[in-house]
Parts: structure tokens; C-alpha cells; sequence
């Protein structure tokens, strides 16, 4: 039978997270601090500084590192969800292009990326990726509604079409890999909606069960 104390033993709901401008290097001299929408949630244990632009509605998992301290600047869209353990960061003075803007890491609207996996610049996501547990994603592009299986690796300047599955394990380091993926198919990609739809209430869920006020310091106010 289990046991429910009454009262808290020890500390309570601590919230802490660090968001931060980065530190001044010669690789990365001006300091710049995140742009978070103040709809977006921030798990506990979320570490996020430099130029970084984080907007409505996305969803930052316990334990998530976005450390645009290197390579610079980071966008991460509305609607999106960057899950347990995610890992951005990117090599200097390598870019993506987007809409005429210059982006270390683009991640679009309606992106899950799910538990561990590492997104490494330059790349680009669009809209509605799925990013499978323990991914790599580095040096590539994946269009729209892709779906990235668990542990596979996207690599070597790759660009994968619009709709593309990649299986479990899979390494797609040459264009020709790329393009011979197949499509999504409907039981992956209704999985992938059922993600996103559960992600997109964290925000204000965990908005509301933890407050709605965050201070620079790391802990609630």
C-alpha cells in the first residue's frame, strides 16, 4: 500500500532553469540574449543561451540544451516541442538559408523532436518533422512532414523531399539515400500527429501547475 505524506518532504516543485546570453569568446564576441514567447514553457532543468528565438505555444522538455554559444542564431517555430534530454547546438559560420535569413539551426512550426535526440547545425527542419528518440540530425535538411525513426543518423549535407520515412537505425549520408526513401506510411504518421497533439497542451498545463512567472535567475517568483 502506498504512502502519501501529507506534507512535502524537502524542497517542492524547485523550478529552476538557466536562460543566459552566451559568454563573450572570440568565436562568438557579442553577447545576446534568448527571445522566449511568453506562452512557451521552459521545464525545469532547461538550459538555453544566446541567440536564440524560441515562439508561441512550443513546448522545452526537462533537461533540454539549446547552446547557441558556437554557432548562431537558433529559431524554433510555434507549436513545436523539443522533448526530455534534446540537444541543439551548431558549428561556427556555417548557415541554413530561410526566407532570406541565416540560421545556425532552424527548427519550423509543429516540430516534435523526440527524448535525446541531437539536432547539430547547420540544418534546417520544417514544418510538422518528427524527430525519432536518440536521432542525429547534422549538416542536412529535412522538408516538410518527414518522419525520422528511432537511433537513425541525417548527415552529409542531405536533403530529404517532403514526406519521407526514415526506418529505425537507418544512416542517410549521400543524396541518392535520400532520395530513395519511401513515404511516410499512415500508422507513422498518424503516430507522429498523436505527439504533437499531446505536446501542444504542455504549455499552458505546465504553465498553470507551475505559475506563470519565470525570472532570469532561474527560479519561479
Amino acid at each position: 500500500m502506498w504512502y502519501q505524506p501529507t506534507v512535502p518532504i524537502g524542497p517542492y516543485n524547485m523550478y529552476s532553469y538557466l536562460v543566459s546570453s552566451n559568454p563573450p569568446t572570440t568565436v562568438n564576441p557579442n553577447p545576446i540574449f534568448p527571445k522566449i514567447n511568453k506562452t512557451a514553457f521552459l521545464s525545469p532543468f532547461t538550459y538555453i543561451v544566446g541567440d536564440v528565438s524560441i515562439h508561441s505555444h512550443t513546448y522545452i522538455g526537462p533537461f533540454v540544451s539549446i547552446r547557441a554559444d558556437e554557432g548562431t542564431p537558433f529559431y524554433i517555430g510555434k507549436n513545436s516541442n523539443l522533448q526530455d534530454g534534446v540537444i541543439l547546438h551548431g558549428l561556427k559560420k556555417q548557415y541554413v538559408k530561410v526566407n532570406n535569413n541565416q540560421y545556425s539551426i532552424y527548427i519550423g512550426n509543429g516540430v516534435s523532436c523526440a527524448h535525446g535526440a541531437l539536432i547539430h547545425g547547420p540544418c534546417q527542419i520544417d514544418e510538422y518533422v518528427f524527430i525519432g528518440f536518440k536521432t542525429i540530425v547534422y549538416n542536412a535538411q529535412l522538408v516538410e512532414r518527414c518522419f525520422i525513426s528511432t537511433g537513425a543518423v541525417i548527415t552529409v549535407g542531405v536533403k530529404l523531399k517532403e514526406g519521407s520515412f526514415v526506418p529505425p537505425g537507418a544512416h542517410i549520408n549521400t543524396q541518392e539515400k535520400a532520395d530513395a526513401l519511401s513515404s511516410v506510411p499512415n500508422t507513422e504518421e498518424e503516430f507522429a500527429r498523436e505527439v504533437q497533439r499531446v505536446n501542444q497542451e504542455f504549455p499552458l498545463a505546465y504553465s498553470h501547475l507551475f505559475g506563470n512567472t519565470r525570472c532570469s535567475c532561474g527560479l519561479t517568483c
